[in-house]
């Protein structure tokens, strides 16, 4: 079944990843201090009366250079590697009809541009004024296939900010509570009505193969052909 074999595949993927980190941070230990983890105890503890007040990332052993770009390298990555399942869930999930691979290369990029996006503007007022500016003046004309590919992207973006403000942990059980989640809800085709589920495929059938060509096949078959 497919949704057997995603389940295996998400709890293996979150399995090695734990284990290797876990074992980098124990031969290393003062890799502890890169890792862009931390952040959601901040937000949670430290509640602010100012609301323009900014969000501190918490990085305080990143002194260097060199430093500050191993943070950024694992804040970057870390969003990738909590971006992947989610892909997993989509090409698993969709009908061929509903398929967009656009919107799959999107959701691995996405995270990234916005990781990197947060750390530059999350102490300046200044710079996210200027990048809203930016973003208003070009025109996106891209349109979802399925309102339910919506919140893939709005996951992505929340994979992004998560890790650019340092807070890497809430992407990670963000997206283990919506793959598991997603995938138990397709299995028990929660809330289906006949026909209501048009983009997801049934979980309880291979996907199948392109439809042949019936030019190719009649031309095969000696069908169609022009008599000599």
């Amino acid at each position: 079944m497919i949704v057997g074999r995603l389940f295996v595949r998400l709890t293996l993927f979150y399995a090695l990843v734990t284990g290797l980190v876990a074992g980098a941070a124990a031969l290393y230990p003062e890799l502890a201090d890169y890792l862009p983890i931390g952040g959601a105890q901040t937000l949670l503890s430290a509640p602010s009366d100012d609301p323009l007040q900014a969000v501190q990332i918490g990085a305080t052993s990143v002194s260097n250079l060199g430093g500050s770009i191993v943070w950024l390298v694992i804040a970057v990555g870390g969003a990738l590697l909590s971006t992947l399942p989610v892909t997993w869930v989509y090409m698993a999930s969709r009908s061929r009809a509903e398929y967009d691979q656009a919107l799959v290369e999107t959701m691995i990029v996405l995270p990234i541009a916005v990781t990197s996006i947060v750390v530059m503007v999350h102490n300046s007022l200044a710079l996210a004024f200027s990048l809203a500016g930016i973003v208003g003046g070009v025109r996106f004309r891209n349109t979802l296939k399925s309102s339910g590919d919506a919140i893939y992207i709005l996951l992505a973006i929340g994979i992004g900010l998560g890790a650019g403000i340092g807070a890497l942990e809430i992407a990670l059980v963000m997206t283990v509570i919506f793959n598991y989640t997603f995938t138990l809800l397709w299995v028990a085709d929660y809330g289906a009505l006949k026909g209501t589920h048009r983009y997801l495929r049934p979980n309880h059938v291979e996907e199948a193969g392109p439809a042949p060509d019936l030019g190719d096949a009649k031309e095969q078959s000696g069908e169609g052909a022009e008599p000599k």
